[in-house]
């Protein structure tokens, strides 16, 4: 018998969380290890934003009779406001970040910039939206911000880093985005 797919009814409203883990190019961890207090890069303003952009080449014969399209280049990225931070999340977002703490001042000294200090970092980044009526959904990534960062200090407006994760390939199979989703109409078999 072959198995009735039920139709999307699901809207999905409102912002989540933005949790990150150092990766090292082995396996990316599961949601529930990685979306922990500990992992909580910031707390974000704005919400987020997923992209997937294929580029796509058609090989077409002179009368247009003949054609065929491959996907040569995917680009994906997860974008985000950063609006609650501290030094460690500047570390996250600049590659050639260097943090120092002195506890005895209780001070955090972040320096940035020298290319011969980049690090070449990627990290886990785990998109969390939370909906206890419909369920959960996570979007994850392995990449960097290359978007640079950019504060502004204003008298009437919060200071929001925009952050851009570029996406990297996170396994042999070239995954760009693991996107999971909770579905409580699925049932146990």
């Amino acid at each position: 018998m072959a198995e009735t797919k039920k139709a999307p009814s699901n809207i999905i409203l409102g912002s989540g969380y933005i949790y990150y883990q150092d990766f090292s190019g082995e396996t990316v961890p599961d949601v529930d290890t990685i979306c922990t207090e500990a992992n909580v890069l910031g707390y974000i303003q704005g919400g987020a934003t997923l992209s997937y952009k294929p580029t796509f080449y058609t090989a077409s014969d002179d009368d247009g009779t003949h054609q065929k399209t491959i996907i040569t280049e995917e680009e994906a990225t997860l974008k985000t406001g950063i609006m609650v931070f501290n030094g460690n999340t500047l570390d996250v977002l600049c590659d050639t970040a260097r943090v120092t703490e002195d506890t005895s001042k209780k001070r955090r000294t972040v320096k940035i910039g020298g290319l011969k200090n980049m690090r070449r970092k990627r990290y886990v980044l785990c998109f969390h939206h939370v909906d206890a009526v419909d369920g959960d959904i996570w979007v994850m990534i392995v990449g960097n911000n290359q978007s640079g960062i950019e504060l502004a200090f204003a008298k009437d407006k919060e200071s929001v880093i925009d952050a851009e994760f570029k996406a990297l390939p996170s396994d042999s199979e070239g995954t760009l985005i693991t996107y999971i989703e909770e579905d409580k109409s699925i049932s146990a078999t």
